[in-house]
């Protein structure tokens, strides 16, 4: 029982690495939702939300991607990023352990064209003259997610800015080195069942974890997962088996535990904490504070398994949050046979934009019509250029209509209304249970503290 309770601990340790490096392998052999195959040091461009059930987003993050994995074993390479055209958007870098280790964008670095070299680990070469800054990378293999967000209007110029953006965006090599074109490969002989354990007993010796995680992974000496050369699992004995099969099996069990909600909650719902994993690396545009950090290294193991699981690829809290609510005030399903309001006192306190948007509960976003069309295949965009109907404001965009006291009240219901003020700061809803979410960039203290108070959903009786 000692091998089965140190095999769950290896699941949950490893488990942000194998989902990491399994979701680069399908980006680059089979891409994903809008996003084509792509090779290593290339971007892959969006030209519209990513849908939900793609591997690295949740309901509500509606930004437009572009995602590049780069591979640093041939050595340093450049990243061209264009300048500021009023938008936000941010270029987040996360390593195969799913640690955020550096942001550039409008929150985080001064705004400006160039380019950034971004160096493998132990790198001490020379930096070019003229690059913005150096970004130290903790391991060889690192994925770069920009998010671009349009108008919250839906107006198609906000469209035309993203593709512009893309355009710029460029990986160039610095050295003449040579670059893998595909992950280190498990052995094919081992048998499914222990398939977990070989990608991670592979990929851990390819992508070595930060010093103070080493001395927790070399217990893990008697699975195996620390052996080179030939796979300890193509003829592991029936001890072994059963050991990594029941570990594993708890360790999923665990993560998925911990990754529940038992109850439908009441009110406004975030989790800015949930990416404060990362320990080790902070590097450009990041926060190196007791504030965004998990203070016990073996909890916070379980943390970033469960973010891999159902949030792969997310932003620390102080980049984004996404606050959702399932319920009315008084604690009713949200249900589109029912009109709902809600009444902001004034703008939500997001220094680089904000957005409301209605997701019926398959993670469609809503528009006029109904839910959208881009649903679980990724198709389809309303007559704006985007995916849904949101309201809000983001730097470059127009927003919703104010009062004149400053305050902000949304319409939630079926039918547009007949006020042409109610019905720009009109959402629609399906015609089933849904939920509401507010999207806040570069959010400010009060929603960080929770001081502030979200809009009550209130129903229109």
């Amino acid at each position: 029982m000692e091998l089965v309770a140190l095999a769950a601990e290896a699941y949950i340790y490893g488990y942000p690495l194998v989902r990491d490096l399994s979701v680069v392998e399908g980006a680059m052999y089979t891409g994903f939702g809008p996003l084509p195959p792509t090779p290593f040091n290339h971007f892959a461009h969006a030209d519209r939300p990513v849908p939900a059930d793609t591997p690295f987003v949740s309901v509500g993050d509606d930004t437009v991607r572009s995602v590049a994995h780069l591979d640093l074993t041939g050595g340093p390479v450049l990243l061209h990023v264009p300048g500021p055209d009023g938008a936000y958007r941010v270029l987040q870098f996360v390593d195969v352990w799913t640690n955020n280790f550096a942001y550039v964008g409008r929150r985080a670095t001064a705004v400006r064209a160039g380019d950034w070299l971004v160096v493998p680990p132990g790198w001490a070469g020379r930096e070019p003259d003229g690059v913005l800054g150096v970004i130290d990378a903790p391991t060889s293999v690192v994925t770069v997610i920009g998010r671009s967000v349009c108008d919250a209007d839906g107006d198609g110029d906000g469209l035309e800015r993203v593709r512009a953006f893309q355009e710029q965006l460029t990986v160039t090599y610095t050295e003449p080195g040579t670059h893998r074109t595909g992950l280190p490969a498990p052995d094919p002989d081992v048998p499914e069942a222990l398939r977990f354990f070989e990608q991670l007993r592979v990929w851990m010796a390819d992508f070595p974890p930060a010093a103070p995680d080493q001395a927790y992974q070399d217990r893990f000496q008697p699975l195996g997962l620390l052996e080179e050369g030939p796979s300890p699992y193509v003829r592991a004995d029936a001890a072994l088996v059963r050991a990594l099969t029941e570990g594993a099996a708890r360790g999923r069990a665990r993560v998925e535990e911990a990754s529940r909600a038992d109850a439908v909650p009441v009110g406004w719902v975030m989790e800015p904490h949930l990416f404060d994993y990362n320990l080790d690396h902070y590097g450009v545009g990041t926060i190196d504070s007791p504030q965004w950090r998990i203070a016990d290294r073996e909890e916070s193991y379980l943390t970033r398994a469960v973010a891999a699981r159902s949030a792969l690829w997310g932003v620390h809290g102080y980049e984004a949050v996404h606050a959702h609510t399932l319920c009315d005030a008084g604690g009713e399903r949200l249900n589109g046979a029912r009109s709902y309001v809600l009444r902001f006192a004034g703008r939500p306190p997001a220094g680089a934009g904000w957005s409301l948007a209605v997701y019926d509960m398959a993670g469609r976003r809503v528009d006029g019509d109904g839910v959208d069309g881009r649903g679980m295949d990724g198709h389809g965009l309303d007559g704006h250029g985007t995916a849904g109907r949101r309201i809000g404001e983001s730097p470059a965009g127009r927003g919703p209509a104010y009062a004149e006291d400053g305050s902000l009240t949304v319409r939630v219901q079926r039918e547009r209304p007949g006020d042409p003020v109610a019905a720009a700061n009109w959402l629609p809803v399906p015609d089933g249970d849904f939920r509401a979410v507010l999207g806040l960039c570069a959010p400010e203290a009060g929603i960080l503290d929770g001081t502030y108070e979200f809009p009550a959903v209130e129903r229109v009786r």
